[in-house]
């Protein structure tokens, strides 16, 4: 356990003065370790927010490099850094916000065992990824080791935010409400996005992440797991809708909670 000195305390005070964060909680996200899958349009905003909000450890995985395309919304990135890899690019920019956070960059794409060792060592999963084999991939390990997931997508005007706590028995996965094989990917090269969209996704995914850090022994409101949220930025309407658990999934249908 990491303890929080007198400039920590400074830093972190806004977080502090609120009643359901306190310090115990901000102890908590100090001592939590992130994974963030994809360091793109919603991995930036929400590694960002991570990194400001004191996490202790964060692992940034993406095997891409900038590109010109990605800066009109991938925030991590500037434009001296085109060409580099987005996950030390995400690293450069982590540090310079919070140099008490330990980033660790991944600058590949992970599956099978690796990927697994990397879920079984952080406390909880941000999928910022947009494809739906890295999603599928990321949730059956997560289902296998019981470790929440915060995952959000966007595209066009079109935005999605779900978390699957995986450690309580009721839990639906990303597979309860995608089943593998359902699913085409709609990628932003051919579709569009609209870039604020990002943000507000990725910044939804840092907080909910952060409730759940923070959560474990203080009041902070209730987790969106087992909801979906439904963002049309064209109109600025939001909804949300519950997502039961599938008793019938091929991925978690048999689990047992950690």
């Amino acid at each position: 356990m990491l303890d929080l000195d007198d400039q920590l305390l400074q830093r972190y005070s806004r977080h502090i003065l609120l009643n359901e964060i306190g310090i115990e909680g901000q102890t908590r996200i100090h001592n939590c370790r992130m994974l963030v899958v994809g360091a793109g349009g919603l991995g930036s905003p929400a590694a960002f927010y991570l990194a400001s909000a004191g996490v202790g450890q964060i692992t940034l995985v993406d095997g891409d490099n900038v590109d010109l395309t990605n800066l009109q919304r991938q925030i991590l990135h500037t434009t001296e850094r085109i060409g580099r890899p987005k996950a030390e690019s995400g690293r450069t920019t982590l540090r310079a916000i919070n140099p008490q956070v330990r980033v660790a960059a991944l600058a590949r794409r992970v599956a099978g065992a690796e990927l697994d060792a990397l879920v079984v060592a952080h406390d909880i999963v941000l999928d910022c990824s947009d494809n739906f084999a890295t999603r599928h991939a990321v949730n059956r390990a997560c289902v296998a080791h019981c470790r929440p997931l915060v995952s959000g997508a966007a595209i066009r005007f079109d935005g999605q935010l779900a978390v699957f706590d995986l450690r309580q028995a009721e839990a639906p996965c990303y597979a309860c409400l995608f089943p593998e094989g359902e699913g085409e990917d709609e990628l932003c090269a051919v579709m569009g996005v609209f870039a604020p969209l990002t943000g507000i996704i990725g910044t939804l995914q840092a907080a909910e992440a952060l409730k759940i850090a923070a959560g474990e022994t203080t009041s902070i409101g209730e987790s969106m797991s087992g909801r979906l949220l439904l963002v049309d930025a064209l109109t600025m309407q939001v909804r949300g809708v519950r997502v039961p658990r599938d008793a019938s999934c091929a991925v978690c249908g048999g689990r047992q909670p950690g």
